[in-house]
């Protein structure tokens, strides 16, 4: 295994290796090697490069190092920072995984169940990519949508978060009690300064889905320069729209499967509890 120190070293040890797989916490990768999905020629260790593993502010943003342990991001200095971030970093598992575990890793695995997605989806984060060519930023929702790739030698240094300082929530469903999947999560981002409301789905597609037309909704009928809160058969109605955004109705007179159907409940409960919190 190659352990670079920096950035620019890592991109060098990988463009001198090209079948070589960079690894940070290693949660997901060593799973693929143990199940047999994966063999790597070689490997690029991250854990000593020091750039990454925590944050700075910068132009109203917060920049992530990629190298960030879901265990840092779940502390209380964190979460008066990025509060749904730090909840996502919470409900990632067990100790022993959220020690681990990294938010580049997060992102590059891209799960569906992971955990930390759709909140960097609600928060419309950039990543910051280090590469051959230097560095570049691409929206994360492209890089989880497949329409950007990273290409050889190229891997995430940083990922760079809005600051709204305003509320946000971030909720998952297991099917256990305890850490586990998601079978279903949500997060909820109040954006004032725009007088919007972004809210993205996880785990219940192979990308975070974010319902457009319900945020847009939703933020009409808030006062933004009163006390922001709403009537609960509002909340329960922009659940039902996010759930049904989510889920549509299959096409002519079919009636969705009992399981699909829970699954949507889950949705419009997570989303309508979300909102409530983040609004309260």
């Amino acid at each position: 295994m190659t352990l670079p120190a920096t950035l620019g070293e890592a991109v060098a040890a990988l463009s001198a290796m090209p079948a070589a797989v960079p690894v940070a916490g290693g949660t997901d990768l060593m799973a693929a090697v143990n199940k047999g999905q994966l063999r790597p020629a070689g490997l690029v260790g991250l854990g000593r490069i020091n750039e990454i593993r925590g944050w700075q502010y910068q132009d109203g943003h917060a920049l992530l190092g990629a190298g960030l342990t879901h265990a840092r991001m779940g502390r209380p200095d964190f979460a008066a920072l990025i509060p749904a971030l730090a909840a996502a970093a919470r409900a990632a598992g067990p100790p022993q995984i959220r020690n681990a575990g990294t938010l580049g890793g997060n992102i590059v695995t891209a799960a569906p169940t992971g955990d930390s997605l759709p909140v960097l989806a609600a928060l419309e984060a950039d990543l910051v990519v280090a590469g051959p060519g230097g560095m570049r930023e691409v929206p994360v929702t492209h890089l989880l949508a497949g329409r950007e790739l990273l290409g050889p030698a190229e891997l995430i240094g940083h990922v760079r978060v809005p600051l709204l300082h305003a509320p946000q929530v971030f909720l998952k469903a297991t099917g256990r009690t305890g850490p586990g999947r998601a079978t279903a999560s949500v997060a909820v981002v109040l954006d004032p300064a725009r007088r919007g409301v972004r809210c993205a789905v996880g785990a219940i597609a192979p990308m975070p889905l974010r319902p457009l037309e319900a945020e847009r909704w939703i933020a009409s009928l808030i006062d933004w320069d009163a006390d922001r809160g709403l009537a609960p058969e509002a909340l329960t109605a922009f659940g039902e729209y996010v759930a049904a955004a989510c889920i549509p109705d299959p096409p002519g007179e079919e009636q969705l499967p009992p399981a699909v159907l829970h699954l949507r409940r889950t949705v419009a409960a997570l989303a309508r509890r979300a909102l409530g919190r983040a609004l309260s």
